[in-house]
């Protein structure tokens, strides 16, 4: 039997599931424009602010849905980490649009070395992506990956910017130095939509094996 508040939670997931899309064709847009050497700012830009747009409609839809039904246990963790998730969503698309404004500036940047930044956006899209699959399916065992993926992108960071420091190519490596940042955070971002995808399926942001183990999707 259908209850009062499921009209609403289909709206969410509706427009979370819109929200998801925009960031996955965002990033890609912005990391590929920059390898590329195309520029895509006002399509990023359109998009970063479509996203932003909708992550304030879905606070006033969890609003409403607090006052209206006082949901409680799965609905409530749901609506609450929505409002989290859709706010990653829109640093998403905001860093995307930071990306294409250092390619913006910074111009043609073919001369580069961009093995390290080529190797580190693979993984972040493979991350948003994953991020989004797993909101979507709520499978906390994809969440849970995004963590380790994060650590990639992390020691690529740490391992490539003493490098970057000494080089002579002040252009190169201040472009790649940014890039690299943004990477970075996209990555933070992503793991913490891991975090809430963790707390909706089973109670807690950081659950122990047991508890992941016990609320994992079988095949």
């Amino acid at each position: 039997m259908a209850r009062l508040i499921d009209p609403s939670l289909e709206k969410l997931s509706f427009i979370m599931a819109e929200m998801g899309d925009m960031v996955i064709e965002s990033i890609s847009l912005a990391i590929d424009s920059y390898l590329d050497g195309t520029n895509t700012m006002d399509k990023v830009l359109a998009l970063s602010d479509s996203i932003r747009s909708k992550y304030y409609e879905v606070e006033d839809l969890t609003f409403d849905m607090l006052l209206k039904f006082q949901p409680v246990a799965d609905d409530f963790r749901l609506i609450r980490s929505s409002t989290e998730i859709s706010y990653a969503f829109s640093r998403f698309g905001r860093y995307a649009y930071d990306i294409t404004q250092v390619r913006d500036l910074f111009g043609d940047v073919s001369e580069c070395t961009n093995a390290s930044l080529i190797e580190s956006t693979k993984k972040v899209k493979h991350m948003i992506k994953e991020a989004v699959m797993s909101f979507a399916e709520l499978d906390v065992r994809k969440a849970i990956k995004i963590r380790e993926d994060e650590k990639v992108i992390d020691q690529i960071y740490k391992d490539r910017l003493p490098k970057l420091i000494e080089s002579n190519n002040t252009k190169c490596a201040l472009a790649e130095a940014l890039l690299l940042r943004y990477l970075e955070r996209i990555g933070d971002h992503a793991v913490f939509m891991s975090d809430a995808i963790n707390y909706i399926v089973t109670g807690k942001h950081r659950p122990s094996e047991a508890r992941i183990a016990s609320h994992t999707k079988s095949d």
